[in-house]
């Protein structure tokens, strides 16, 4: 357990710190003076001031911040020149949506790491039998692992669709399946086969795993985790629209984990392996970049509404009341954190281990 806890620990800085960096280095290069990066919520366990900035760890670990002179309020402002209100609109938003830049490309990195180690996925255009379910038509009929099917019925396939089409046509019929050692195998697809499998019981891909050269593996890994973030991404504003939906109908989401959520999956992360965890810390980072992104008050989303609100109305909104209203945020979003906190807990207990309540979670 106390192996678990460092490592949940251990992912939380790494996706908290790069997402602070961001907001951190962005304002540093536009001149702003950044008076305190905090790992954690405060209160303030302990800091140390390096040059002009304090570095802080706070109590609950379960987030971060930058505290940037002028952020808040311009009568505490010292120096006019350094201070984040002070800036233009332009620079503000820059600073704001850095941490969701590298909230995001830390899911492309490690998302890269995945394919540079585990290999490139590639369509070979050939329909590869790769697993067979016992007693099913494909194993009575002499199907094996490796065959690559050519015909269905005298009907070329080259992709998994095509191929599933022509089966599903005929159900409860006599079909010849040609494999690419010219042997020709006649079976029946079942009509009603047992819970996830197909008709004939085969799992079928057209894609396979190569190893280029390792001088070109960061490359292809780039461009396929670039592509994953992207999916990742479009699959948590799905869920995000899904739970909004559900919410103004009135219903509750089950599928909703907290801190305590994210720490079993992480525990059972870790047991698979070293690239299980890379690649579950590249799912959250996208997950914690859309959150954060949301038009919500104290998220970085909420500060960039502000902005545009100025732009639009020609003035800024008041510091004092911008900062009253991120507060009050604040506070909604830890009062929230509580309940989806306690409400893991008691899922947790009812379901007797991690395995059963990440069960819960997926189903």
């Amino acid at each position: 357990m106390f192996a678990s806890i460092l490592i949940f620990l251990l992912v939380l800085s790494v996706l908290v710190l790069a997402h602070e960096f961001g907001h951190f280095w962005v304002a540093r290069k536009n001149g702003i003076w950044v008076e305190e990066f905090g790992f954690g919520l405060p209160p303030r366990v302990f800091g140390k001031k390096i040059g002009e900035t304090i570095y802080s760890i706070n109590l609950f670990p379960f987030g971060g911040f930058v505290r940037l002179h002028g952020e808040n309020n311009e009568e505490e402002i010292e120096d006019p020149k350094r201070a984040f209100l002070g800036k233009s609109k332009k620079v503000r938003f820059a600073v704001i949506i850095a941490g969701v830049v590298m909230n995001f490309l830390l899911a492309v990195f490690a998302f890269a790491i995945i394919y540079s180690f585990s290999g490139i996925p590639r369509d070979t255009a050939l329909v590869k039998v790769i697993d067979i379910a016992s007693g099913s038509p494909a194993q009575s009929g002499g199907v094996v692992v490796g065959d690559i099917v050519k015909k269905v019925d005298g009907i070329e396939v080259k992709s998994v669709d095509g191929f599933i089409k022509r089966v599903e046509e005929k159900k409860g019929k006599r079909i010849e399946i040609e494999i690419e050692n010219e042997k020709k195998i006649k079976l029946t697809p079942r009509e009603n086969p047992p819970e996830g499998e197909g008709p004939l019981g085969v799992v079928i891909s057209t894609t396979e795993i190569y190893f280029p050269p390792v001088w070109q593996r960061p490359f292809y890994g780039i461009y396929y985790g670039f592509k994953d973030a992207l999916f990742w991404g479009k699959t948590v504003i799905l869920g995000f629209g899904s739970m909004l939906t559900n919410l103004f109908r009135g219903v509750v989401p089950q599928d909703v984990a907290g801190p305590v959520g994210i720490f079993a999956v992480t525990s059972e992360a870790a047991k698979i392996g070293v690239l299980a965890l890379i690649n579950f810390i590249g799912i959250l980072s996208v997950n914690l970049a859309i959150l954060n992104i949301l038009p919500f008050p104290a998220l970085d989303g909420g500060r960039l509404l502000f902005i545009f609100i100025e732009k639009t109305i020609g003035r800024k909104v008041l510091p004092k009341v911008e900062a009253i209203i991120h507060s009050i945020g604040m506070i909604v979003l830890l009062l929230l954190l509580l309940a989806i906190t306690a409400h893991d807990i008691r899922r947790l207990i009812a379901a007797g281990s991690i395995s059963g309540f990440i069960e819960n979670i997926i189903r």
